[in-house]
């Protein structure tokens, strides 16, 4: 990907998202993502979490007013150019954040449908999923769920479908609630290769296979869904900027470290290990 030099301060993108202590995941990977790839993170902070690297424990949602003042006051301040939706944390925070976004439809949203941790730990009760159908995903640039995701958030859709069918069909029914694209990720699926698919109004846009790696990752789709963000804000087109923000994912994978008992922690800053080969970026 290639960043104006030029320019006079990095891109700003607003994430929120709730506060994982591990590092792995929530606004802490959303965080070192876009410094990664060369933005810098405004951040407000939804929920408050306890957890490992084996799962999460408990989750203490902020009060909405309180995540409302938190991105006002930096939205009157500062220049946005993307935001991030990770886990919101309450269906009044959600209620909350739809109503700041469409205070500024020039601003292109990314919305990671976070449901549950890797363990399976609930991060969205189904209130939650019907307001995030009903008031986020009609001002969704993109949605990045993955398979499961995806067919979770098709049967909290208003029109009560049953999350079945193929990953197209769930694909055209996110697509028909308002989401301008959906890329729906392979991890979850029982593939020789991780496929994501971006679709769009026409259908398919592109389909990327990747190597799947072992092990398992602690705030995966917290990478991809900041480096779309990153990559929307550095001014790339919908097509490019997946392909781009794919890349520092599996990157970020592929160099991955285990400092505790559970998942992998993507390791966003693989780029600056000393030794590295840059013809393998």
């Amino acid at each position: 990907m290639t960043i104006n030099r030029n320019d006079p301060h990095p891109p700003l993108v607003l994430v929120f998202a709730a506060a994982d202590p591990t590092g792995g995941a929530g606004i802490q990977a959303d965080i070192m993502t876009l410094s990664g790839m060369g933005c810098h993170a405004l951040t407000v902070i939804t929920a408050l979490t306890v957890q490992d690297t084996t799962g999460v424990e408990d989750v203490l949602a902020i009060d909405a007013d309180f995540v409302a003042e938190q991105a006002r006051a930096v939205l009157e301040d500062m220049p946005v150019q993307a935001f991030k939706l990770g886990v919101l944390g309450s269906t009044d925070n959600v209620a909350a954040i739809a109503g700041i976004i469409a205070d500024y439809p020039h601003i292109p949203v990314v919305v990671d449908p976070v449901i549950a941790s890797g363990r399976g730990d609930e991060l969205a009760s189904e209130g939650m999923l019907e307001a995030l159908c009903e008031l986020i995903l009609p001002q969704a640039t993109v949605i990045t769920p993955n398979t499961m995701e995806a067919r979770r958030l098709v049967a909290s859709l208003p029109d009560g479908q049953d999350g079945g069918g193929t990953l197209s069909d769930c694909a055209q029914h996110l697509l028909e609630a308002g989401c301008e694209y959906v890329l729906i990720t392979g991890s979850h699926a029982q593939t020789p290769q991780v496929v994501n698919t971006l679709y769009g109004a026409g259908g398919v846009i592109r389909a990327d296979s990747w190597e799947r790696l072992p092990g398992s990752y602690h705030g995966s789709g917290c990478t991809l869904a900041s480096a779309v963000a990153a990559a929307l804000a550095h001014g790339l087109e919908m097509p490019e900027a997946v392909f781009e923000a794919q890349g520092f994912t599996w990157q970020s994978l592929a160099s991955a470290f285990r400092p505790g008992m559970g998942q992998h922690i993507p390791n966003r800053f693989f780029w600056a290990h000393p030794g590295r080969d840059d013809e393998e970026a």
